[in-house]
């Protein structure tokens, strides 16, 4: 895309007939489908999405108050593509790739005129290239050709872009380039430097789509625990306003273990944008001690930007998380939220007369879900590597309404369901993730990775919690009736347990700075310990001790405090030898 200030030297295409809020219909305008335009005398950007006759309908990406009938439409002949290279990491985009940073630096302040427009990343700064070939070597579509220290934590790896035929290299440079400088020449005339473009709605080519067998572990212990997401998997995190979406996918690009994160912000309020913008600048990486940033890429399209902007955004973000993708890396994507793309959807098929499908939405809404998470998964990538893209959806039903079709539709696709409860965020349970109505179709794919890496009887053991909530379920409707007094004692005692297992172990700190993350190993012996109080108390009732001397042990409330110990391994050591010693004394 040209920047707009340079939009003068474009012949003049068409002319505008009639605007109707982010919708504008132009007259004699020669143009194709998903073709970028400049709109109006200020230069608004656009993108052709409809073509009758002499007509064209173009959805504007900027605010079109003061537009009128008569103004130019010119026309690009491209169409909307996102800049690609280094520099895209720590970096802040509105949803069509304008930098806000440099869009601030141009204006001199917050508040952005229309019309301003800036390459998605630096045309002029320099990066160190280390070439990975030399002359004389063969090099094909998707081949890693060198890399470039983009951050403290992440080598950019600079490709033979996907349409590029590839050859034979004739020249190669090393040393200090801008990323429009060519590094690498072939001799089939092809030259390939560090920047590429890529049209958003277009896949960018990879191998086959792999079963993913490794989980994205997030430190979440309900999502690791009972509800694991693979590396390459979908997910949806649907819930009413207040149950906490926004923070658990927060959580989720803090602490999961993927390469690079994309957060899209898309149509939600600011102050939740500016906690992100805020806080991941502060924030050490995990895994490497190094700025979150560093890793993260972040797509700020708040509810007060142009609703159709939002519609862009998400295919911003997929084609950008690809982009790193075919560099080997595994990539999670966080859209926050796919609501208010539909919604954005929605606004602009209204405004073009389709007819509507249920609520509204656009008969085609379930197609654009679909194409939007298909782009994810574990590929065998075109160079011989592997890559991932895992995408977490964030889902805003109103009135936390599961039937409405956004999360219908979402729930038919994706394989991790992570369903928010506003019952359990009134109880100040979080994350309030209910364990009755999420599901997970990865788990039997990755008890492998589990058993393997963290303890041979995770699956038993998981499933073990599971069937302990599912029976504390049954036997709430009968406390509810007659009293928990009113059970025998074997189900006051399973009734006591499921407690410890939601209070100690679902339940998670997010802003407590050990209880924020869990690693899969303190995520087991926290459940383990529970276990141990569940059998021990068990074989104590079996030997005639009342369920009241049991519960009353003073070990038993030290669960409570696992996930918030530093030294927890010696502290749930502690625990399980005190829950035997004391519970075993009683008989």
């Amino acid at each position: 895309m040209s920047q707009a200030e340079d939009i003068e030297s474009v012949d003049e295409d068409g002319v505008i007939e009639s605007v109707s809020g982010p919708v504008v219909t132009a007259t004699d305008l020669d143009a194709r489908m998903n073709d970028v335009v400049y709109v109006g005398d200020e230069g608004l950007m656009g993108e052709v999405i409809e073509i009758e006759g002499n007509l064209t309908t173009i959805q504007v990406y900027e605010e079109t108050s003061g537009v009128g009938p008569g103004e130019p439409v010119e026309n690009t002949g491209e169409p909307l593509a996102v800049d690609l290279g280094p520099g895209m990491l720590d970096s802040i985009y509105d949803g069509v790739q304008r930098p806000l940073d440099v869009l601030e630096e141009k204006m001199g302040t917050a508040f952005l005129d229309r019309g301003v427009d800036a390459p998605g990343i630096d045309l002029e700064k320099k990066w160190e290239f280390t070439p990975e070939v030399e002359e004389g070597d063969t090099v094909e579509s998707g081949d890693i050709v060198g890399t470039v220290p983009e951050t403290v934590t992440i080598d950019h790896k600079v490709m033979v872009p996907p349409d590029y035929e590839g050859g034979e290299v004739t020249s190669v440079e090393s040393g200090e380039f801008t990323v429009e400088e060519t590094v690498v020449e072939l001799d089939s005339g092809e030259e390939i430097q560090m920047h590429q473009e890529w049209p958003v709605r277009e896949a960018r080519p990879a191998g086959d789509k792999e079963t993913p067998t490794e989980p994205l572990v997030t430190g979440q212990r309900v999502q690791d625990g009972l509800f694991p997401l693979a590396k390459g998997g979908t997910a949806a995190i649907p819930g009413p306003f207040g149950s906490g979406k926004t923070v658990t996918q927060q959580q989720l690009a803090k602490w999961s273990d993927a390469d690079i994160v994309v957060y899209i912000g898309c149509g939600e309020r600011g102050n939740e944008m500016t906690e992100v913008i805020e806080d991941f600048p502060e924030l050490p990486d995990p895994q490497t001690g190094n700025p979150l940033m560093a890793r993260t890429c972040l797509i700020a399209n708040t509810s007060n930007m142009p609703v159709a902007a939002r519609e862009s955004c998400i295919y911003t973000g997929i084609t950008i998380a690809e982009y790193y993708r075919d560099m080997g890396y595994d990539v999670a994507l966080m859209a926050d939220s796919t609501s208010r793309w539909a919604e954005a959807m929605r606004e602009i098929s209204s405004r073009l007369e389709e007819m509507p499908g249920e609520e509204g939405y656009p008969a085609y809404l379930a197609a654009a879900l679909s194409e939007f998470y298909e782009r994810a998964g574990k590929f065998q990538l075109i160079n011989g590597g592997e890559g991932s893209i895992s995408v977490v959806g964030a889902v805003s039903p109103p009135g936390g309404d599961f039937s409405e079709p956004v999360t219908q539709n979402t729930l038919r696709i994706v394989k991790t369901f992570w369903a928010l409860d506003a019952d359990l965020a009134e109880r100040r349970h979080f994350p309030s993730i209910n364990w009755n109505e999420s599901y997970s179709l990865y788990k039997d794919q990755l008890d492998p990775w589990w058993e393997s890496n963290v303890a041979d009887d995770w699956a038993e053991t998981r499933q073990w919690a599971v069937d302990v909530l599912d029976e504390e379920d049954e036997l709430q409707e009968i406390v509810q009736l007659v009293g928990k007094d009113a059970l025998p004692e074997d189900q006051q005692l399973t009734m006591e347990v499921a407690r410890y297992i939601r209070e100690a172990w679902l339940q998670q700190n997010a802003l407590h700075d050990v209880d924020t993350y869990c690693e899969p190993e303190k995520t087991y012996r926290m459940l383990e310990a529970i276990k141990t109080f569940n059998d021990e108390a068990f074989e104590a009732l079996e030997a005639g001790v009342p369920v009241e001397e049991i519960t009353d042990v003073d070990a038993i409330p030290r669960l409570n405090r696992m996930g918030t110990a530093e030294e927890w391994d010696e502290f749930i050591d502690e625990i399980e030898s005190d829950l035997k010693d004391q519970i075993r004394a009683l008989y």
